[in-house]
């Protein structure tokens, strides 16, 4: 495995940053225990003129990943920078997809966790049943389900559906978040994670749920710019690389 020091000296500030970045969103991934062995993915945008994104070694647990050990690809999901590391290019399909069509997206984050897929599961999908569910909420759309993600011809589809929202839920699959940064689209994926852990231990219970008002659910983009001061993931982001950096700073490496 080429050292961490080598791939430093290979790309400039902002994109090293970006690598410490993206192995933390992974790392975070892991201890969260949202990962999927080694399936799924977050894909990065390199900063900079090219269309080029980071991505993880294909085969390594989310636990291993460090800023070294990413890979730079394009949009066809072929390596730009030679690396030891392998890539699954049809991994990348979805994330593409959305790269390609939202130049406002820094980061693509998806999932396949056990809550996430249970509510993708369900008729009605998501409901505002908690106030961490209105976030997601209130920038949410839907894909059906065409099959394992490997077909181009589900791109636009795709795209079509996510709108200029940042959380989609891909039915009978998982969850996807994006961001302007990586922060960003790991806390969007923090809120519509824990609101679809809520809803099924909320479902288990068995009695009638109670719905947030729509007034309320409308506006809740204004309260939360109002609670964060306007700084999003920012807002949490140095806090979570703290609580990384306390278990093990690996993922600098």
């Amino acid at each position: 495995m080429a050292g961490s020091s080598s791939i430093r000296e290979q790309v400039s500030d902002e994109e090293w940053q970006q690598r410490v970045d993206l192995a933390a969103c992974y790392r975070l991934i892991a201890m969260y225990g949202w990962d999927d062995i080694v399936f799924t993915h977050v894909s990065a945008r390199v900063p900079g003129p090219d269309e080029h994104f980071l991505i993880n070694a294909y085969g390594m647990l989310f636990e291993e990943i460090t800023a070294s050990s990413l890979v730079k690809i394009d949009l066809q999901g072929d390596k730009v920078v030679d690396s030891p590391h392998m890539v699954n290019p049809a991994g990348f399909v979805i994330h593409s997809a959305v790269h390609a069509a939202r130049h406002d997206v820094g980061c693509v984050l998806h999932t396949h966790t056990k809550a996430g897929i249970a509510v993708s599961a369900q008729a009605d999908g998501l409901l505002p049943i908690s106030q961490t569910s209105l976030f997601p909420f209130a920038t949410l759309a839907y894909h059906d389900y065409e099959g394992i993600a490997l077909n181009d011809a589900e791109k636009p589809r795709l795209v079509a559906d996510l709108g200029h929202n940042n959380a989609l839920i891909l039915r009978n699959h998982g969850l996807l978040t994006t961001g302007a940064t990586v922060a960003d689209a790991f806390l969007m994926m923090y809120m519509l994670e824990t609101a679809c852990q809520i809803q099924v231990l909320a479902q288990a219970g068995g009695n009638n749920l109670i719905m947030v008002p729509r007034p309320i659910v409308e506006g809740i983009q204004a309260q939360a710019e109002k609670a964060t001061e306007g700084l999003g993931g920012q807002l949490v982001w140095p806090g979570l690389l703290r609580k990384l950096d306390r278990r093990d700073t690996s993922f600098r490496d």
